[in-house]
C-alpha cells in the first residue's frame, strides 16, 4: 500500500501500511510486521492570523455633512432603501409634513413600501415621478 520514511533519535526507518481498518493497521517496519491500534488522531486547530492591516480613515472621512439650503435651515435628504418602482406620491413640492408621514409608496420586491420622511418639515423637492425606476441609495425627495 503506502509507503513512508520516518527518522526517529537520528535512525531511518521504512515503514510501509499494509492493511487498515477502522483503529487497527498492519504495518512492516524495516521488513519486520507489526499490529498496531491506533488510539485516537490528535487534532490541532488552526488560528487564523489577520493578514491585512487594519483601515485607518483620514481625518474627516467618512463624517456625515448635512446639506444646508439657501434659507438656512438644514435639508435632509431621503433616499431609496432599496431598488424599486415609484407607485405614488402622497405631497407635492412645498407641502408640510410631519415626521414619519408617508410621503409616497414604492414597490420592491412585488410589495408595497411606505418611504416615510425622518423630519417636519417642508417638501424642497421632489426628485422622483410614479413610475420611475429607482436603485438604492438614490433621492427620492427633500424636506427643509
Amino acid at each position: 500500500m503506502k509507503q513512508y520514511k520516518f527518522k526517529i533519535n537520528g535512525q531511518t526507518y521504512g515503514i510501509q501500511i499494509d492493511t487498515f481498518d477502522g483503529n487497527h493497521a498492519t504495518l512492516t517496519v524495516n521488513g519486520s510486521p507489526y499490529e498496531v491500534e491506533i488510539l485516537g488522531e490528535e487534532l490541532r486547530t488552526k488560528t487564523p492570523v489577520l493578514s491585512r492591516k487594519p483601515v485607518v480613515n483620514k481625518p474627516g472621512e467618512g463624517d456625515i455633512k448635512k446639506t444646508v439650503s439657501a434659507g438656512g435651515g438644514a435639508l435632509s435628504r431621503v433616499a431609496s432603501p432599496l431598488p424599486g418602482t415609484i407607485k405614488k406620491i402622497n405631497v407635492s413640492v412645498g407641502d408640510s409634513v410631519k415626521a414619519g408621514d408617508t410621503v409616497l409608496i414604492m414597490e420592491a420586491m412585488k410589495m408595497d413600501n411606505n418611504i416615510n420622511t425622518d423630519k417636519s418639515g417642508t417638501i424642497k423637492s421632489i426628485k422622483v415621478k410614479e413610475g420611475d425606476s429607482v436603485l438604492q441609495g438614490d433621492v427620492l425627495f427633500e424636506v427643509e
